[in-house]
Parts: structure tokens; C-alpha cells; sequence
């Protein structure tokens, strides 16, 4: 799950960014509106969590410019504004949902997770395919019941991967889902990263295979399907 972190307190973006990656997401830095709208320009998201007060304008210039026709992300406004009209106009602008500053790092990915599972949205709770199932929530993967152990990132590449079984992903939204802009990024980085997570699935007798079409991308399938 991919979220873009709009925050110019570089303290708070840091605590945020490293509250968010535990939780399981990959995000995306910025701290001005001109950068942020670049980047929701040229980049799928699942999510914001955006800061108001920015250096270069009012962060609802990003909430409208992602609220044009057919534009439906979840946002999450982040802010030391507390006053009930500022509350009113964010929600009433095209924003989610609202959380003041200070805040307890719990409750923003709560608030984060509860928008992704609305109806129309990415995040479902439990994801299976053939006998392993991952928890979204204790991003915690299974075969047949047992707990199997993998990195961060091999558990943000197999979710990405459990929400498209059985289509073909191609080579560059899975490396967009699983990396930030901010990684540094091999030419053979996926392909690694695929490979551990294969091989760890083929050693605890996962009934689902990873599919390589070369040139394309990848396919999540159960085995023999």
C-alpha cells in the first residue's frame, strides 16, 4: 500500500514516515504543494496524509486538485488547526477524514486503515489465496495457520501481489508499490526481491506460485491454476 506524506516539519514527516512503514506502508516524502501535486500527477496512491500549513500555499489546493472529476484517494488532513470552520471546511473541501496535531502515531494508522476499507477503496482485512492468508492489520502471513516469517518489504510485495491474483502486474507498478521515490532501486532489485519471496513460499509448502512473464511483469496464481 503506497501513501503520500504531505509534511514540512521534518521532525514530524520522520516520526510519521517511520510510524507508516511499520504499519506496512510505503511512502512517499514531500513538503510543498508544488511538489505534492507533481507527485499525485505522476504516481498512484492508495492514500494522503496531508499537512495544511505548507511553505508554498494552503494544502487544499492538493485536496481540490485530487478531487477532480473521477478522483477518489483518501485523504486525511493533518494539522495543528483546530477551530470547528477549519474541521467543517477540510471535510466539506473533499478531505476524509481529520486528525489534530499532536497525535498519537495508533490512531493515525487506525484512521488511515478504517478510510482504505471503506467500500471502493484497497484495504481488506484478511487476504487469501489457495492456503495462505496475510492480516492486513497484523500484517501477519499464514499457511494453513501457521505464521510464516518475511522481511517488510517481501510482505509488501506479496500483498501487493495477493490484492491482483490471478492478473498480470506489470514490472513497474510492482516496483511503484513496493519502493519509495526515495529508494534506491537496482536493476535487478525486484527480480531479487520476487525470488526470496518465491522460494520462501515454495519452502513452507505455499499452494500459490509466482508466475514470471518475462518482459511483462508477474502473475500471483494458486499452484497448478
Amino acid at each position: 500500500m503506497k501513501i503520500l506524506l504531505i509534511e514540512d516539519n521534518d521532525r514530524l514527516a520522520g516520526f510519521v514516515r517511520t510510524g507508516l512503514a511499520a504499519a506496512g506502508f510505503v511512502t512517499d516524502l514531500t513538503g510543498r504543494v508544488e511538489d505534492a501535486l507533481a507527485a499525485v500527477a505522476t504516481a498512484r496512491y492508495d492514500a494522503i496524509v496531508l499537512d495544511l500549513g505548507l511553505p508554498d500555499g494552503d494544502g487544499m489546493e492538493v485536496v481540490k486538485s485530487v478531487r477532480q472529476p473521477g478522483g477518489v484517494t483518501p485523504i486525511l488532513v493533518l494539522t495543528s488547526r483546530d477551530g470547528l470552520r477549519d474541521r467543517v471546511d477540510s471535510l466539506n473541501g473533499g478531505a476524509d477524514d481529520y486528525l489534530l496535531k499532536p497525535f498519537a502515531m495508533e490512531e493515525l494508522v487506525a484512521r488511515l486503515k478504517a478510510l482504505l476499507r471503506r467500500p471502493g477503496h484497497a484495504l481488506g482485512l484478511v487476504l487469501t489465496c489457495g492456503n495462505l492468508t496475510f492480516d492486513t492489520v497484523a500484517r501477519e502471513a499464514r499457511v494453513d495457520g501457521r505464521p510464516i516469517t518475511l522481511s517488510r518489504r517481501e510482505l509488501d510485495l506479496l500483498e501487493l501481489m495477493l490484492r491482483r491474483a490471478g492478473r498480470v502486474v506489470p514490472r513497474e507498478i510492482m516496483e511503484d508499490g513496493v519502493y519509495s521515490i526515495d529508494d534506491e532501486i537496482g536493476s535487478n532489485s525486484l527480480e531479487v526481491l520476487v525470488h526470496r519471496l518465491r522460494k520462501k513460499l515454495q519452502a513452507e509448502e505455499a499452494t500459490l506460485k509466482i508466475h514470471t512473464l518475462r518482459g511483462v511483469g508477474y502473475l500471483l496464481s494458486e499452484d497448478g491454476a
